[in-house]
């Protein structure tokens, strides 16, 4: 049996290269959008711009966006760039463009861009159009995302605001954000992920200790040993960085093993088979599947740099070894305790959890929320809650609908091409469907 295992030079993509940009407004600071409109979306990452987008082609153009950072995409690429993070895990086929109108896709947009795109990055556009798996750098993604923002006209109708409330009222949702208020006749939600905290038992609950920080938090410039605890892809950015800056690593794997992988969702559920077949079972089903098939993994790429710095000794890495507690050690250091007495000191700690997704829990009422097993309960056909008809969702939280996949940038895709199509179908004079819940069965 051959094991396929690319080289790492496929995770070295330029970042920041000078591409033709078209022109994105710039938000005026101080204004208000109006006190009405058809659509709210609030959250302006991926997902976000992918509704908006497709409503833009389904004919609606009354829409206010609310984001955390007031920038389409901001909240997604800081963290990529915090990373240092130069290739995305996603192919070509995987974006939050729209399918099926006369729109500008991921990969039409790198072969437009062809002469600025280095040989290797080419040989994976020619890769994806073989139907083989590819990676796409995170310039070509970023560089698409302005593409979609300003052609669909979305960097205009984004607001920089944390919203507060999501209440439904009857025919209309009023969107009750820190500096204004929104009264839509539907409201998407895009709330993506939070990273995932530490157990209270580590180190007695609250904030992180001095010398521990979550993966999308800033590190002390300095010291020679890092100890990274996380199994994932975030985790082997982490490491990566930290070995090119000459740092010794210890990396905590809360499994007894790596597991390298193309995606970090088995690829079954990116085709409508895969999907039918989660629908088609019931709800503890469906949470098994979830269990099963969405669990931390890491490129292929890594493999090679990772076993070459352990076999250099420059990565010591901890199979199967559980966090005890975290707390200061002698002289500075961080001491990471582990389950049977193993003990590592490093000049500070980096947690890589994962994440948890964002689900509406404290913005929409309790009586609008209907949550099962940490999942709220959607139409399968809209993406809407079945206590709350004008709000859907799109993102991580459909995932109960859509599989594990749906935390991912296809997974939005998906997602919006329901939602997007059933909104507009409400606010062109249609009715709103009869709820249909996610999943039969205990």
């Amino acid at each position: 049996m051959i094991t396929f295992v690319p080289e790492p030079h496929l995770l070295d993509s330029p970042r920041g290269r000078a591409w033709p940009r078209p022109p994105v407004p710039a938000p005026v600071r101080g204004t208000v959008p109006a006190t009405s409109a058809d659509v709210v979306v609030v959250g302006a990452g991926p997902a976000g711009v992918a509704v908006a987008s497709a409503l833009w082609h389904h004919g609606v153009r009354d829409v206010v966006i609310a984001d955390r950072t007031g920038r389409p995409c901001g909240r997604f690429f800081g963290r990529i760039d915090r990373l240092g993070q130069r290739v995305l895990r996603s192919p070509y086929e995987h974006h939050p463009g729209v399918e099926g109108y006369r729109d500008c896709e991921l990969l039409d947009f790198a072969r437009l861009h062809w002469g600025r795109l280095t040989p290797t990055e080419r040989r994976q556009i020619r890769m994806s159009q073989a139907g083989h798996r590819s990676v796409v750098p995170v310039d070509v993604f970023d560089a698409y995302c302005d593409h979609l923002i300003a052609s669909h006209h979305i960097g205009r109708k984004t607001w920089q605001a944390r919203v507060r409330e999501v209440v439904p009222e009857g025919d209309a949702v009023t969107v009750r954000a820190d500096r204004f208020s929104v009264t839509a006749r539907h409201v998407v939600l895009c709330l993506g992920e939070e990273r995932r905290e530490a157990p209270d038992s580590w180190w007695g609950g609250g904030s992180a200790p001095a010398g521990v920080s979550y993966w999308d938090e800033s590190v002390p410039v300095g010291g020679q040993c890092l100890a990274v605890v996380g199994a994932g892809l975030t985790a082997a950015h982490l490491i990566a960085g930290a070995l090119a800056e000459g740092r010794e690593v210890h990396w905590v794997v809360r499994e007894t093993g790596e597991r390298y992988q193309c995606a970090d969702v088995n690829s079954s559920f990116f085709r409508p088979e895969g999907r039918l077949r989660f629908n088609r079972v019931g709800w503890s089903e469906r949470l098994e599947l979830m269990s099963a098939f969405r669990r931390a993994s890491i490129m292929f790429e890594f493999r090679p740099l990772l076993e070459r710095a352990q076999a250099e000794g420059r990565l010591v890495v901890h199979r199967g070894a559980a966090v005890k507690s975290i707390g200061p050690g002698v002289g500075g250091t961080t001491v990471v305790r582990l389950a049977g007495g193993g003990r590592i000191a490093a000049d500070h700690v980096q947690l890589a959890l994962g994440t948890t997704p964002s689900i509406g829990e404290g913005l929409l009422p309790g009586e609008a929320l209907s949550v099962r097993d940490g999942w709220p309960e959607l139409d399968e056909r809209t993406l809407a809650h079945v206590r709350a008809p004008r709000v859907s969702v799109v993102g991580a939280a459909a995932a109960m609908v859509l599989g594990p996949a749906a935390r991912n940038i296809d997974g939005h895709r998906v997602a919006t091409t329901r939602a997007a199509a059933a909104i507009a179908q409400v606010l062109q004079g249609g009715r709103l469907p009869a709820p249909a819940k996610t999943a039969v069965g205990v």
